[in-house]
């Protein structure tokens, strides 16, 4: 591990500001799409056809007059404006990757892009798994060593609780792979009776994985409505994906996602290598050993408070796994 020079973590920074506000402006110039026309009856009418968080849809703008065609010209003068902007944050991008900052694979970062772009981080999915790891180095000012974030995967994790700030907004995440027009297929359950929580690539190692909290132990495939897909459940999710932070995914197109709190992330893969295979584990505890010594020079205050809720939401059980792992990779926490 090696600490980002100041110059570049003031980069970081200001780009993390600038998308999080292009966020919260995002309009019609910045979507992605094309105006259309239709004749019924003879007249003339207009649409805008875009992908949103529900699918791909058609925006009824109206009957072709002398509004409408100003409307059209408006929003090509806007795309202009976005994509100056668009160049403003892949140049800040490129001034951080040289900097020393290691970019999401560029098939990843489009697949992630594409999520974003369709709302999932806005509706409560969370990246998790080794991907979110490489996320956090730059937040945290840092690049990890090549053998602690190697990934092809994207592990996504949804609860399948509504936030109550975004009841009526929806994601559909298998519309959403298809429009990238990769090739990713739903994967086969065992069971054919189980919904796929996975998708991949004929002929790439390219994975993305749907993830959920488990509930009372249960192991079947959960539909989550507002992702129009179904989830994996799985133990410890909760506590790892509760009041998730920002970060900034660099790629030569960068973008904001939701990630795991650091201390959560590395205490979690504590807990995790304890029911895992010896590879799988030694991962676990590589990525968890580097982060918790980053983490207790920089911000000893987060472990605390990420130890004191693990032990008010799992018990005694959870505690004995994380000081078991700690105890096997020698971690004084």
């Amino acid at each position: 591990m090696e600490r980002i020079g100041g110059e570049t973590q003031v980069l970081y920074a200001d780009l993390r500001e600038r998308l999080e506000v292009t966020e919260a402006m995002r309009n019609i110039a910045s979507l992605p799409g094309e105006f259309i026309s239709k004749v019924t009856k003879g007249l003339v009418y207009h649409y805008f056809q875009t992908t949103l968080p529900g699918g791909r849809t058609q925006i009824y703008i109206g009957p072709d007059n002398d509004q409408t065609r100003q409307l059209i010209e408006a929003r090509e003068a806007g795309k202009e404006h976005a994509l100056a902007d668009e160049k403003m944050l892949q140049r800040l991008a490129a001034q951080i990757m040289a900097g020393g900052v290691m970019p999401v694979l560029s098939e990843m970062s489009r697949i992630i892009t594409r999520l974003a772009d369709c709302g999932v981080f806005r509706v409560g999915g969370v990246l998790v798994g080794t991907i979110a790891y490489q996320i956090l180095a730059p937040h945290l000012g840092v690049i990890w060593e090549s053998a602690s974030r190697i990934t092809q995967d994207v592990d996504l994790a949804g609860d399948t609780r509504v936030a109550v700030a975004v009841p009526d907004l929806t994601a559909d995440i298998p519309a959403a792979l298809e429009s990238l027009q990769m090739g990713f297929f739903p994967v086969p359950r065992l069971s054919h009776r189980e919904a796929s929580t996975s998708y991949a690539v004929r002929g790439k190692a390219l994975w993305i994985d749907l993830l959920t909290p488990s509930r009372k132990g249960g192991t079947a495939p959960v539909f989550i409505h507002r992702l129009n897909a179904a989830a994996k459940p799985l133990k410890y999710l909760d506590y790892l994906i509760e009041d998730p932070i920002s970060a900034v995914m660099i790629a030569g197109t960068p973008c904001v996602v939701k990630v795991p709190q650091p201390a959560r992330y590395a205490l979690h893969k504590l807990i995790i290598s304890q029911e895992r295979d010896a590879t799988s584990a030694a991962k676990d505890l590589l990525q968890a050993k580097t982060m918790i010594g980053l983490l207790k020079e920089d911000r000893p205050g987060d472990l605390e408070l990420a130890r004191e809720a693990l032990g008010e939401r799992g018990g005694s059980s959870w505690m004995k796994k994380m000081e078991a792992a700690c105890k096997q990779c020698k971690i004084n926490l």
